[in-house]
């Protein structure tokens, strides 16, 4: 190994070059540089052996109790991490849109259509003019004739038993009808004319009530004709044999009463058979037409994301 003195021969004047391994110090007595032993580089002399052991002991428990430290701090984080999402978990739930089960939808759905003979006005129910078609086989054409059907007028809402003949009140009644709406149309003609009467059925499906109204055998027409006084249909509420037609909707049972305008008589005799299909075309097609409105399924019910939906 190459001397720090240049040229590695010794200093004039002293005594030999220090080997590599010299250490700093005083120099021993004499102002000799008395030589250093591998020996006596070691923190331990006389123990050499037994001082590298331990420091390598030392040196290898180091990494173990790193390890054991970071994971300890590892399982506290996690810890605390778990606890704060179970304090901040309802609060954060509350922020989030609300979602609706399918039967949550489908209930808010009925109760929607339920309510629609209580918030819509007797306009929405029953619009000015409906529009239903004559079968083509009426009248010898193989396509069918659009007609249209105007109101004439809305009578005050009543109690089924006042609206209805007595076989039919008692069938209604048995259902839990709660109300009768009613309203009078007719042809573009005058000539025929048809109230037609929404029950409201809060507690019975209207399809049960109406199989009820066939199944007791109650005659037609059930539902009371409506006159409305200086119109054509002035007589039309009178004892004149009519038609009948039913109709379920919802929590809504629809019936008509179809015939002639001025009141009088249909005789079913002969081979008469375009009056009856006119006026059975006519009732059905008012019937179904207020049926559809107030049974049409509303908006799927959504949440638009605020915590007070």
């Amino acid at each position: 190994m190459r001397d720090e003195l240049e040229g590695g021969g010794p200093e004039p004047g002293g005594g030999p070059a220090a080997p590599p391994w010299a250490l700093p110090g005083p120099r021993p007595p004499g102002g000799a540089d008395s030589p250093v032993t591998p020996a006596d580089r070691s923190p331990g002399a006389g123990h050499g052996t037994r001082g590298t052991r331990g420091s390598r002991a030392r040196r290898h428990s180091r990494p173990r109790g790193n390890r054991r430290k970071r994971l300890v701090l590892w399982a506290a984080c996690a810890a605390a991490i778990a606890g704060l999402a179970v304090t901040l978990g309802p609060a954060v739930t509350g922020f989030r849109p609300r979602g609706f089960s399918t039967a949550q939808r489908n209930q808010i759905m009925a109760w929607e259509v339920g309510k629609r003979w209580r918030t819509w006005s007797p306009g929405r129910i029953f619009p000015q003019v409906i529009g239903y078609q004559l079968p083509g086989s009426a009248f010898g054409s193989g396509s069918s004739l659009p007609l249209e059907a105007e109101r004439v007028g809305i009578a005050a809402q009543s109690s089924c038993r006042a609206a209805t003949d007595p076989p039919a009140s008692r069938v209604l009644a048995d259902r839990g009808c709660q109300a009768m709406l009613r309203a009078t149309y007719e042809d573009t003609t005058q000539t025929f004319a048809v109230t037609v009467g929404v029950a409201v059925l809060p507690k019975t499906p209207a399809t049960e009530a109406s199989a009820a109204l066939h199944d007791a055998h109650a005659p037609k027409p059930w539902l009371r004709a409506v006159s409305f006084r200086r119109t054509p249909t002035a007589h039309f509420a009178g004892p004149g044999r009519k038609v009948g037609w039913s109709g379920a909707a919802g929590p809504y049972l629809v019936v008509a009463t179809v015939g002639y305008a001025d009141g009088r008589p249909w005789l079913s005799q002969g081979n008469d058979t375009y009056t009856q299909t006119e006026m059975d075309s006519l009732a059905a097609g008012v019937g179904h037409s207020v049926a559809a409105r107030l049974g049409a399924a509303p908006p799927v019910p959504h949440c638009p994301g605020s915590p007070g939906c």
